[in-house]
């Protein structure tokens, strides 16, 4: 099973449990967008593979099940993307990609502090989009949720679940597991014990899904999975590009508050850091020189200054230097997993996310790690509707795109 599968869930797992790990379920809606009383509403809970953090709706699955009908709504920490894909005989086709910016303070380290400032934004985006199909995949960023590998004693699944339930808290950060949502996937062997196994343990707080869920259906749209943005990234690389087995790419997604690096072999993720050197980063750097609000800080990144061409083209020459410190701490994290992963060589590095535009990115880290690194096209082997795209759009996009594209290649039930 491959670790993107686990995030997936359209039916009832008939080991899950009703304790953590156990049976996933969204909010149920009436015919007409109506909600039952809030006593009458399943809370949102971890499914018991690991499947997504949050499950299809019974009552509507049916609904969905027999074709593409989802929309993935990328939430960030400074704006939301929403992407549909349509299904055609020779492949995927975007049919649409829009965004919209949020305020700063909505979401903090993944916490979402001003629900009701995203309900209106999410309002805002579907509006006028000409989008009538409202159920979505949205994820979950590093902030709000913890990925981690663990060596643990060769078992079988049953009572991997019971030592995990007992000992969770000796591998996740969490005072009080009772408020945690969690659940697991066996990756295999260890290489050098074969007593041992190696497990990745995946968990989120469930008030942090609860309050996202809450306010996105407020909005009037029924979330039929949660993933994570690792894993959506995941999903758009196996989508768009061919590898071996043995390939090793290395995805790096430097988003507005966070920075995730994934390493893929093959198919399977074998290395994840998440850290906080992000987008903002070089915004505030930013506002200090110039002296700034953070808006307009933002504005200036995006767009350059308000002055001539040549001013205009200098501070975009510059701008490689305001990201310094990002590419810094990828170089080390990188190094750090070259030093533990016993010399295997990696093909080829992924960059995406706004900061990927900035010129001359990927060849400073071509440069400095010595290994290959260009943007990530999250639409390489799918079609665009160029009745509503254009191939000027499609260029703007291309790097801030990934994780809706990955999150609307969901259906429900996948695997």
């Amino acid at each position: 099973m491959k670790l993107k599968d686990l995030f997936s869930r359209g039916k009832q797992s008939a080991e899950a449990g009703n304790g953590p790990g156990g049976l996933s379920k969204a909010k149920d809606s009436l015919p007409g967008g109506t909600r039952p009383p809030a006593e009458q509403r399943s809370r949102v809970k971890l499914p018991g593979k690991l499947g997504s953090l949050l499950s299809s709706l019974p009552s509507i699955k049916g609904i969905f099940a027999a074709k593409k009908e989802l929309v993935g709504l990328d939430i960030g920490s400074s704006s939301l993307k929403l992407a549909e894909l349509l299904e055609t005989k020779t492949g995927y086709v975007l049919n649409h990609f829009s965004e919209i910016s949020l305020g700063k303070g909505t979401i903090e380290d993944g916490v979402l502090i001003d629900p009701d400032a995203l309900t209106e934004k999410i309002k805002a985006l579907f509006r006028g989009t000409g989008l009538q199909r409202k159920a979505i995949v949205t994820s979950l960023s590093g902030h709000a949720t913890i990925v981690k590998k663990v060596t643990l004693p060769t078992m079988e699944e049953a009572g991997l679940r019971d030592l995990i339930h007992d000992e969770a808290s000796k591998y996740l950060p969490f005072d009080n597991m009772d408020d945690v949502n969690y659940d697991f996937q066996i990756l295999g062997q260890n290489e050098f014990n074969p007593n041992q196994m190696e497990v990745v343990l995946v968990a989120a707080k469930k008030d942090v899904i609860e309050s996202f869920t809450e306010a996105i259906e407020n909005a009037g749209v029924t979330v039929m999975i949660m993933d994570v943005d690792t894993f959506s990234m995941e999903t758009v690389y196996e989508a768009n590009y061919d590898f071996d087995p043995a390939d090793i790419v290395v995805m790096v997604n430097i988003g507005a508050s966070i920075t995730n690096i994934n390493v893929m072999k093959g198919s399977l993720s074998i290395f994840t850091r998440d850290f906080t050197l992000a987008g903002n980063s070089i915004t505030e750097a930013i506002q200090a020189i110039h002296s700034l609000t953070f808006d307009a800080a933002e504005a200036m990144k995006i767009n350059g200054p308000d002055a001539d061409e040549m001013t205009r083209e200098a501070f975009r020459g510059s701008l490689l230097s305001y990201a310094d410190p990002i590419c810094t701490e990828i170089e080390r994290s990188i190094d750090y997993f070259r030093s533990t992963s016993g010399g295997d060589s990696i093909k080829k590095i992924l960059l995406s996310g706004g900061v990927a535009a900035i010129p001359g990115i990927t060849a400073d880290l071509t440069q400095r790690l010595g290994i290959e690194t260009e943007i990530l096209n999250p639409i390489r082997n799918i079609e665009y509707n160029k009745k509503v795209l254009n191939a000027d759009r499609i260029d703007e996009i291309r790097s801030i795109a990934a994780v809706a594209v990955g999150l609307a290649l969901r259906k429900v039930g996948d695997k």
